[in-house]
């Protein structure tokens, strides 16, 4: 199971994220969970903040990136070598059964970046999505950048993450534009933060209107915004959260559209 999250900052799609692959952990399957993002902050939900700060991301790793690619002349690095050793090496165990891997940022496909550290976080993510058989939980930035389309083939299912914002909304039409021209089938609007009847009205006649499969609205949460504003996880701070069951009934959801 491969499982893209995507969205406009600030909608809440690493909460999404992170609550998803704790609870398919939960369910007993063996789950990756890939921070994607250029501002990471996918680690905050499964360790403390101190072990987080310390994570260096996958793509600023140089000496990672100098063993998979230096050659000996100057100027020329190896396009072709393994990443199944960086899961292993590299990937951080939490207390909640998911391991996470920080990846850093990655340049569009369409800027012609041919840096080592954009190669080796590309051949890794063609790696997770491709060859590997654990669940796979990828928070994104607000688009398929990160994606390849040898890549985006294998996505079971890209979420777009929105509350009830014009411009959230209008990201998630981007993006759901952009997945389908890369051939992604399974595209998954989750509405966030929705204080109330009219905001989940507002979400819903965009799904519609727009031809998107709304899944799930997951209400605003009081604990959820405090846990943030402490930069603690939601998880251990957010008791009997209507947030997160509706998140984790989401990933019900999900594991039957899917599984």
């Amino acid at each position: 199971m491969k499982i893209a999250v995507s969205g406009k900052g600030g909608v809440g799609k690493t909460l999404v994220a992170g609550v998803l692959a704790i609870f398919f952990a939960e369910k007993g399957f063996k789950v990756l969970a890939i921070d994607a993002d250029p501002s990471p902050n996918l680690a905050l939900t499964f360790i403390s903040a101190d072990k987080a700060k310390k994570i260096v991301p996958i793509s600023e790793n140089t000496q990672l990136i100098e063993s998979k690619t230096k050659t000996n002349y100057p100027g020329v690095y190896r396009l072709s070598f393994s990443v199944d050793d960086i899961v292993k090496d590299f990937s951080i165990k939490s207390p909640y059964g998911v391991n996470l891997l920080v990846m850093g940022t990655v340049r569009s496909a369409g800027t012609g970046c041919l840096c080592p550290a954009n190669a080796v976080v590309r051949a890794l993510l063609q790696h997770l999505y491709v060859e590997r058989s654990e669940a796979v939980v990828m928070d994104m930035e607000a688009g398929v950048e990160h994606l390849g389309r040898g890549t985006a083939k294998h996505v079971d299912a890209m979420l777009a993450v929105t509350d009830s914002s014009f411009k959230a909304m209008e990201t998630a039409k981007k993006i759901h534009e952009l997945a389908t021209e890369m051939g992604i089938k399974k595209f998954i609007l989750i509405g966030n933060k929705v204080a109330n009847a009219n905001e989940g009205k507002l979400i819903r006649q965009f799904a519609e209107s727009n031809n998107i499969h709304l899944l799930e609205l997951i209400p605003y949460d009081k604990q959820i915004m405090e846990a943030d504003m402490k930069g603690v996880s939601p998880i251990k701070y957010a008791t009997k959260s209507k947030g997160i069951e509706s998140i984790q009934q989401l990933g019900e959801n999900l594991i039957k559209l899917i599984v």
